[in-house]
């Protein structure tokens, strides 16, 4: 293939590329080109991003946050973004023989080049792949030992609210929202640089960090107590804040991206057009980090959606638009989204999806609306606990009536699968509980063959291990072991299956606990957690995240050996339950939650009188989180009262 030419600063590494590409799998995610790819010329950028998803082009590409960075950097001629991705480890192997380093799949450049690394975490389980990527550019993997001529690496995403394991890997960390940051960052870099980069990297690294709103980890110590707690973390230096604080964007019409979607050459995961229809969400789940670290709640209009579907069907030839968002059918105005949009598009091969529904937002006209145009698919619901007790445990205000009343409304107007999906491993969990899950699955279908009178109705339940998360009600809290859970799945299995009028007609999807446990050591692991992670990259760990790659074995080894010698091991991070007076590894992360309000929640949560349920806080009073005070935001909701622009039906 014909690559366009680059000026001479920083040459393309394709010429050395191309002839290893026949030799690996999957060689087209490499190659870069797609629709609405942005290349622009090196010389002409006075500040230049590389911007990371550390899994596959298949998993990193529909990525919307960093498809929005992308676009938003590359909007300001004086601005230079591309992407990188993961390499499998057949191309790791390749790169490794012939000297080829990370490169960006739109020029093919050497990441070491940029000027930053930002790295955009939806999970822990992709640090391995951070540190594969770092090593191959040739930077340094431990932040002290860069100069001035490796870029500044960046993490963010919802996994950088608690960036203490990877800290001894990164520059810097931003948590919140993006798209205004990236750009006080590179106003910060530019003027830097401008100046001739007095200082170093340290002070620009300074700069940064003294705005407060850029957590950069070597500017603060760590210490511990003798028996492994941290005593307390502090900045090291003058004008260094105590704590640093989030973003939030509070007007989401204002940047209505991704403008321009990139349509990807090879298959993806998601092959759609997804609008953010709001973001945040107050329904209070106990377990959400999402949830609780994206308050508050800010919708997008009814005009701007409009818009952004039209707008993105045209520049991307895409015939699914995905309506995004924690929750998306409480938007306050999803029917009249859902009725303008199917109005607009009837007839025509566009579809409309929302993902996962709760229970209790659903309804058949809402349905109905997204399944205009033929394509029925599957309904999904989250319940999340089994029993009515548990549900009020993690506030997941879900009734069993509630779920057969919207299973049988489904079932009667055509559909004939229904996915639940359930957690095993929450607080105050038994065998009971999980059992539940069993016998709810069974009135779904017995529901559902009831009121359409057919017998080839099916459910699918899927479950998921429980992890705990950082500034959620549940980051004190003790993570099951992956033994018991693993255990608890084979009994719900075996009820499931011992029912012959039921067993052929529930599927199980689930994972067992192992790779969960690795996910709780990452989520609510300090600094120290940092030698775990490299002893299990140079053990051969990559893509943890895929269970074909994930070894619990190697984990299990690679802590023994980076914690020989100290008072904490896997069990300490994981299974252990946190006091209210512990210091925790991200307490100094400020998310706008209050400390105080989050502990309360949690004894709501496990009082031995049964948990107190707490209201979604758009619908009531504050309930005091601390976010919109402290942020000095406040709840965006509608409705807004206008219509979609008066654009005729396609």
């Amino acid at each position: 293939m014909s690559v366009q030419p680059l000026d001479d600063t920083v040459a393309s590494v394709f010429d050395r590329l191309e002839p290893i590409l026949p030799t690996i799998s999957k060689p087209i995610q490499y190659v870069g080109g797609e629709l609405n790819s942005v290349v622009k010329d090196w010389g002409a950028a006075d500040v230049r991003w590389a911007l990371m998803y550390p899994d596959a082009y298949e998993v990193g590409l529909p990525n919307q946050g960093v498809q929005i960075l992308y676009e938003v950097l590359n909007e300001r001629d004086w601005l230079l973004a591309e992407r990188t991705y993961a390499v499998f480890p057949d191309m790791e192997a390749a790169m490794r023989e012939h000297g080829i380093p990370q490169f960006t799949v739109d020029t093919h450049r050497p990441v070491r080049a940029f000027d930053l690394l930002g790295v955009s975490f939806s999970t822990e389980l992709g640090y391995t792949n951070l540190l594969t990527a770092l090593d191959l550019a040739g930077i340094p993997l431990h932040a002290v030992d860069r100069t001035d001529a490796d870029p500044i690496v960046l993490s963010g995403g919802h996994a950088a609210f608690n960036p203490e394991p990877i800290a001894d890997f990164i520059d810097a960390a931003v948590l919140g929202d993006g798209e205004e940051i990236v750009l006080k960052i590179s106003d910060v870099v530019r003027e830097w640089k401008a100046e001739g980069r007095p200082g170093g990297r340290d002070e620009v690294l300074m700069r940064l960090a003294r705005s407060g709103s850029v957590y950069v980890p070597k500017f603060y110590d760590v210490s511990y107590l003798p028996d492994g707690r941290i005593q307390r973390v502090a900045p090291n230096r003058a004008g260094v804040p105590w704590r640093v604080t989030k973003h939030t964007l509070m007007d989401l019409d204002q940047w209505p991206y991704p403008k321009n979607p990139l349509v990807p050459l090879a298959e993806t995961v998601h092959e759609r057009y997804s609008v953010e229809i709001f973001r945040g969400c107050t329904r209070g789940c106990r377990f959400c980090q999402a949830g609780m670290i994206t308050r508050p709640v800010r919708e997008r209009s009814l005009q701007t959606i409009g818009e952004m579907v039209d707008n993105g069907l045209k520049k991307s030839g895409f015939e699914e638009v995905g309506l995004l968002s924690l929750s998306s059918a409480d938007h306050t105005e999803i029917g009249e989204v859902a009725k303008q949009l199917g109005d607009r598009y009837e007839g025509t091969n566009t579809s409309l999806s929302l993902p996962s529904t709760r229970v209790d937002a659903f309804n058949i006209t809402l349905a109905n609306e997204f399944s205009r145009n033929g394509r029925r698919s599957g309904l999904t619901f989250a319940p999340e606990g089994g029993s009515e007790r548990l549900r009020k445990v993690i506030n997941k205000m879900v009734s069993e009536e509630d779920l057969i009343r919207t299973v049988s409304a489904a079932y009667s107007h055509g559909w004939r699968q229904v996915k639940l999906y359930f957690m095993c491993g929450l607080p105050t969990e038994t065998d009971e509980d999980v059992l539940q899950i069993g016998e709810l699955a069974k009135k779904v279908i017995e529901t559902g063959r009831e009121v359409s009178g057919r017998k080839d109705i099916r459910c699918t339940v899927s479950i998921g291990g429980f992890v705990p998360k950082a500034h959620t009600p549940f980051q004190w809290a003790g993570q099951l072991d992956h033994e018991t859970t693993d255990d608890r799945l084979r009994k719900l299995r075996a009820s499931v299956q011992s029912d012959k009028r039921f067993g052929r007609a529930i599927g199980f999807r689930y994972h067992d606990g192992k790779p969960g446990t690795i996910e709780g050591l990452l989520s609510r692991g300090d600094r120290r957690v940092g030698r775990i992670i490299e002893a299990v990259w140079r053990d051969g760990g990559r893509f943890d995240g895929w269970s074909e790659h994930f070894s619990y074995d190697r984990w299990e080894r690679g802590a023994a050996e980076a914690l020989a010698g100290e008072p904490v091991d896997l069990d300490w991070y994981t299974t252990r339950e946190r006091e209210y007076a512990e210091v925790l590894p991200w307490d100094h992360l400020d998310s706008g939650l209050d400390r105080d309000w989050l502990w309360e929640d949690w004894q709501d949560a496990i009082d031995p009188d049964g948990a107190m349920e707490v209201e979604d806080c758009r619908w009531t009073p504050c309930f005091d989180c601390g976010v919109c005070p402290q942020m000095d935001t406040e709840i965006q909701i509608g409705p807004t009262g206008k219509t979609l622009l008066p654009l005729s039906v396609v």
